[in-house]
C-alpha cells in the first residue's frame, strides 16, 4: 500500500473515532438487499434450498476466508489455491470449481470484477467483515445473471456503538489486527460504523501477503417512512502467489517451498454504494441502490526456460525461470442502478406478495499486457491494450400467491438484455459487437404439510452470459449464452431439536459453456446433465452439546456429446466436480466457553475434462488427473472472559493431512497444520 493510501486511511480512521459516540447498544440494520432475509419465515417463503450461514456459525468456525464459511454449506465445493483465498474457485451442485456460474453479492450489489467482460474470481471479499452469508440454492427471478448455480450474498456486519479492537497471530508468521468503531445518535436513527483490517503473513509454502481491508458505513432517517445509508470501501491486497504449483515429485516429498517466488499478484478495490428504503404504506416498499467500484489486478509472472523445468539441491523437480517478466494487468470499472417495488395486495381473493424491478448496469475491463525484465520487473514495454465493455438491462417481476394457508405458488419472469463490446486501444481498430436477449421463466410451490415438514420445488431457466472473449473473435462467430433448465424438489423443517433439509435437484443444459475465456478463441460448448441430492441435519442435546452435518451426492455431472477442445468426451465427468462433500460440525458450549470440532470431506475428482487418472500436462502447461479424497479436521475454542474480553483459538488441519486441493499449472498442496491465537476487547 502506498503512503499516500495509508495516511488517508489513518485520517479516515481517527475522525471515525472522534465521531463515534456509545450511545446505544441496540442491534440495528441501515438499508440493504436480502437475498433471503431474516428468520425461519423468510426461508419458509422461498421454493429452493437455502443456506444461511449465521453470526455464530462464522464464530464458531474462526475463517481465515470465506472459503473457509463456504465449504461448510450443503452443495458447495472449493478448490483452494491458498489459504487466505486471494482468489477462490467456488462450485454448488456438481458445476466445476473453476467456474464461475454463481452470482455473488455483497449485500446485494454485484461484487465480482467481471460478469460480462471478464474472470469473476478476481476478487474475494474478506470475511472480517462479514456478519452473515446467503446462499440461494433454488429459483430466483430477482437477481441475475450468473445465477445457474444460485446467489450467495455476503451480508456485512454494522458495528455496535462503542470501540472494539482485535489481534490473532498464527502460525507462517501470521499477523492480523481488526478495529470496529460503531456510533448512533440519541434518537436512534443515524447510525455509523468502521471496520479496518490489517493483516499480513509470509504464508504457507511461503505464499506471503501483505492485506488492508477497510469499510465504513453511516445511514440517517429522512422523516418517518424513509431511510438513507452509504458504504465505502478499500481493499488492497500485495501477494506472493501464482498459477504454478508443485510438480509431482516435490509433492510426494512433502516440498512446501513456494514454487514461483518471483510471481506477485496484486489486487486493489475500492467501492462506494448508496441504499435508499422508502416504506410508502405497510404494504408496499420501494428499494433504490446505486452502485460503483472499481478494481485494478495485475499479474507479474516470470517466464520459463525452454525445458521450463530443472532439480534443486534435494533432487526435487521445480519451474525454471528466464528474465523475462509478463504483467497481465486488468482494471475494472462497473457502474449500476437496482431498483425494486414490493408490495402485498389481494387480487383474485387470495394473498400476495409482488416484487417488481430494473437493474441498469455498465462495466469495463482494461487488458493490458507488459513486457518487462528481471532489472525492472513491474515497467516494460505495452504488448497489448483493449477495453471490453458491456451495458445491461434487466426487468423481473414474481409473485407469490397464498393459495391456502398451506400452499403458496411463486410465478416470475426476468428479461435480461445486453451488448458487449470490444476496442483495441493499440491498432484503434473498429469496435466489435455482441448483442444478447434471453428472458429466464420459473414457478416455484411450497407446502406445509403439517407443521414440522414443508415441501418445495421448482422448476426455472437460468443463463450465465459468454465472456467478451468467447462472442467477439477473429471470425466474428458469436457464441450463445449458457443456458440450463433447473429442476429442485425438496422438504425442510424443524421438530423439537431436530432441524433439517432435503432437495433433489437437477440442471439440464442445453449449452454449457467452458469459462474464463479473455483471449480471441472459440469456448468449449455443448449440452450437459447435473443430476444429485443434498442433505443437511442438525441436532442440539440441550446439554451443550449440538451436531450439524450435511452430505451432497452428485452422481451425474456429465458432458452429453464430445466437445471441440479440452478432450472433454461425451459421458465424462466435469472437472473440478466430486460426486460426495461432506461437514460435520460437533460443538460443545459451558458457561463462557465455546469449542468446536469441524470435519470436511471432499471426494476424488478429476483435474481436467479429459477425465486422465494419472498426472499429466498438456501443451499449454495446464495439469489433469484424478485427484484423491481428502479429509481435514479443525478445532476451535472461544471463551468470554467478561462482557467486554473474549479470547480464541483453533488448529487447523489439526492431523496435519498432505492432500491435493486442486490442479492447474502444477499441485496446489492444501495447507498444512497451523495454530492461530487471538483475542477480542469491547470498550
Amino acid at each position: 500500500m502506498s503512503k499516500n493510501k495509508f495516511v488517508v486511511k489513518t485520517l479516515v480512521i481517527s475522525m471515525a473515532a472522534a465521531m463515534a459516540t456509545p450511545v446505544l447498544a441496540d442491534s440495528k440494520q441501515l438499508p440493504r438487499i436480502d437475498v433471503v432475509g431474516q428468520g425461519y419465515d423468510a426461508v419458509t417463503k422461498q421454493p429452493g434450498a437455502v443456506s444461511i450461514v449465521t453470526k455464530e456459525d462464522i464464530q464458531r468456525a474462526q475463517p481465515r476466508s470465506t472459503e473457509d464459511v463456504l465449504r461448510r454449506v450443503p452443495g458447495v465445493h472449493v478448490k483452494g489455491e491458498e489459504e487466505t483465498a486471494v482468489v477462490v474457485n467456488v462450485g454448488i451442485r456438481g458445476l466445476p470449481a473453476s467456474d464461475y456460474k454463481t452470482l455473488v453479492l455483497e449485500d446485494g450489489v454485484p461484487i465480482q470484477p467481471g460478469i460480462f467482460v471478464g474472470n469473476a474470481r478476481y476478487y474475494n471479499p474478506r470475511i472480517q467483515r462479514m456478519e452473515r452469508v446467503e446462499v440461494h440454492k433454488g429459483a430466483t427471478h430477482r437477481y441475475g445473471p450468473n445465477t445457474i448455480g444460485g446467489v450467495i450474498n455476503y451480508i456485512t456486519k454494522t458495528p455496535e456503538d462503542g470501540f472494539a479492537v482485535s489481534g490473532k497471530v498464527g502460525s507462517w508468521n501470521t499477523r492480523e489486527g481488526t478495529l470496529e468503531i460503531g456510533g448512533s445518535n440519541t434518537a436512534g436513527d443515524a447510525f455509523f460504523g468502521l471496520i479496518y483490517t490489517k493483516a499480513d503473513s509470509d504464508g504457507f509454502q511461503n505464499k506471503g501477503y501483505k492485506m488492508d481491508d477497510l469499510m465504513i458505513k453511516a445511514g440517517t432517517a429522512i422523516g418517518d417512512d424513509q431511510m438513507i445509508s452509504v458504504k465505502f470501501s478499500q481493499y488492497s491486497n500485495d501477494a506472493n502467489i501464482s498459477y504454478r504449483g508443485l510438480f509431482p515429485d516435490a509433492y510426494k516429498a512433502g516440498a512446501r517451498f513456494n514454487p514461483a517466488p518471483d510471481d506477485y499478484y496484486i489486487t486493489e478495490r475500492t467501492a462506494f454504494d448508496i441504499n435508499h428504503q422508502w416504506d410508502i404504506s405497510n404494504d408496499m416498499k420501494l428499494q433504490t441502490l446505486v452502485y460503483w467500484s472499481g478494481m485494478s489486478r495485475e499479474y507479474w509472472r516470470f517466464g520459463l526456460e525452454n525445458q521450463g523445468r530443472t532439480t534443486n539441491s534435494a533432487g526435487q523437480t521445480i519451474w525454471k525461470y528466464n528474465d523475462t517478466v509478463q504483467g497481465n494487468n486488468r482494471s475494472f470499472e462497473r457502474k449500476g442502478l437496482d431498483t425494486r417495488l414490493s408490495f402485498n395486495h389481494d387480487s383474485l381473493g387470495i394473498k400476495n406478495q409482488a416484487e417488481l424491478g430494473v437493474t441498469l448496469m455498465n462495466e469495463e475491463m482494461k487488458d493490458v499486457r507488459v513486457l518487462a525484465n528481471r532489472a525492472t520487473p513491474r515497467s516494460g514495454v505495452t504488448s497489448r491494450n483493449r477495453l471490453d465493455s458491456a451495458d445491461s438491462l434487466a426487468i423481473y417481476g414474481q409473485n407469490r400467491f397464498e393459495l391456502t394457508d398451506r400452499l403458496a405458488i411463486t410465478a416470475g419472469l426476468r428479461m435480461e438484455t445486453y451488448e458487449q463490446r470490444r476496442n483495441d486501444l493499440q491498432t484503434e481498430a473498429s469496435t466489435d459487437k455482441f448483442s444478447n436477449t434471453e428472458f429466464m421463466p420459473g414457478m416455484g410451490a411450497t407446502y406445509q404439510l403439517v407443521p414440522e415438514v414443508q415441501l418445495y420445488a421448482s422448476v426455472y431457466r437460468a443463463f450465465s452470459p459468454p465472456l467478451v472473449g468467447s462472442v467477439i473473435g477473429s471470425d466474428d462467430t458469436p457464441t450463445e449464452a449458457e443456458k440450463s433448465v433447473n429442476i429442485e424438489l425438496g422438504a425442510r423443517g424443524a421438530a423439537n431439536n431436530f432441524t433439517y433439509e432435503l432437495t433433489a435437484f437437477q440442471m439440464d443444459f442445453s449449452n454449457q459453456v467452458d469459462p474464463g475465456i479473455s483471449d480471441i478463441k472459440a469456448p468449449n460448448e455443448g449440452s450437459a446433465l447435473v443430476q444429485g441430492l443434498e442433505a443437511a441435519l442438525g441436532y442440539d442435546f440441550r446439554n451443550g452439546f449440538t451436531i450439524d452435518t450435511n452430505l451432497t451426492w452428485v452422481p451425474t455431472a456429465k458432458y452429453r456429446e464430445d466437445r471441440g477442445s479440452g478432450g472433454a468426451e461425451k459421458g465424462n465427468r466435469f472437472e473440478n466436480s466430486p460426486e460426495i462433500t461432506a461437514n460435520l460440525a460437533l460443538g460443545y458450549a459451558v458457561g463462557a466457553m465455546q469449542t468446536a470440532l469441524l470435519v470436511h470431506h471432499t471426494g476424488e475428482f478429476f483435474g481436467n475434462a479429459a477425465n486422465v487418472e494419472a498426472l499429466t500436462v498438456d501443451s499449454d502447461g495446464n495439469w489433469g488427473g484424478k485427484v484423491a479424497a481428502f479429509t481435514t479436521a479443525d478445532l476451535t475454542a472461544n471463551f468470554n472472559v467478561n462482557k467486554q474480553f473474549n479470547v480464541f483459538g483453533a488448529v487447523k488441519n489439526l492431523t496435519d493431512e498432505r492432500y491435493i486441493a486442486g490442479l492447474r499449472q502444477g499441485i496446489y498442496a492444501g495447507p498444512s497444520r497451523s495454530f492461530e491465537l487471538g483475542a477480542r476487547y469491547k470498550f
